[in-house]
């Protein structure tokens, strides 16, 4: 399955002003956008709508959009020789998700990029973020900034894997995504933590149930 756009994935005109207004509120977060900028971004902008369990992005293929969520969540993970999963990230509302080695060195990925529930997103092409970054600077100040963070968020969770015990583990996955927690099966928490859903079920009964 390839991961370009189809038509029937394209829900109208690219402008639909609701939807992009979420993605300009997002970027006042950062460097608020003039209004030739706002242009700029939202002429580029494609809208889908995505079924639970539908790929944007799978292994073999090359990684060419950078995705914006704007309603749904997204896993990003890879499979190991097993056949087991491994989720490496979640995304959900107002925020980015993308292959990010795929996409600069356009080479074929290793990951796979799943929705978790029925999910619509704007997506940009590599060439069109390309376009901005080189005709808009404020926007390769933004996206430098929100690369830098995902690159500190994956950090911090490899330095988890080996410092952390699977409790902190868990505290840590409350705070990056306090809005997931009733939103996910315990198989995809656990496969995140690193650990089997049973044990996940522990620590859920351990932190209701605090002892004296």
């Amino acid at each position: 399955m390839r991961q370009e756009p189809r038509q029937s994935d394209i829900t109208g005109h690219p402008r639909q002003t609701s939807r992009m207004e979420n993605i300009v509120r997002y970027f006042n977060h950062y460097l608020p956008l003039n209004s030739e900028e706002k242009e700029a971004l939202t002429s580029r902008l494609v809208q889908r709508k995505i079924k639970r369990k539908q790929y944007i992005l799978q292994e073999g293929d090359i990684c060419k959009y950078f995705t914006f969520v704007l309603e749904g969540c997204f896993k990003m993970y890879g499979i190991d020789k097993s056949g087991a999963e491994h989720n490496l990230v979640f995304t959900a509302e107002d925020d980015w998700i993308a292959d990010i080695d795929s996409l600069h060195k356009e080479k074929p990925s290793r990951l796979f990029i799943e929705a978790v529930e029925p999910s619509t997103i704007l997506q940009i092409s590599k060439g069109d973020l390309w376009y901005l970054y080189t005709n808009y600077p404020k926007f390769d100040r933004n996206f430098r900034v929100i690369i830098e963070n995902k690159y500190i968020e994956l950090q911090n969770r490899l330095l988890q894997t080996f410092s952390a015990t699977a409790y902190e583990r868990y505290e840590s996955f409350l705070e990056q995504y306090p809005g997931l927690t009733n939103r996910l099966p315990n198989t995809q928490i656990a496969s995140y933590l690193g650990i089997t859903p049973e044990f996940l079920s522990k620590i859920r009964n351990a932190k209701s149930h605090p002892g004296p």
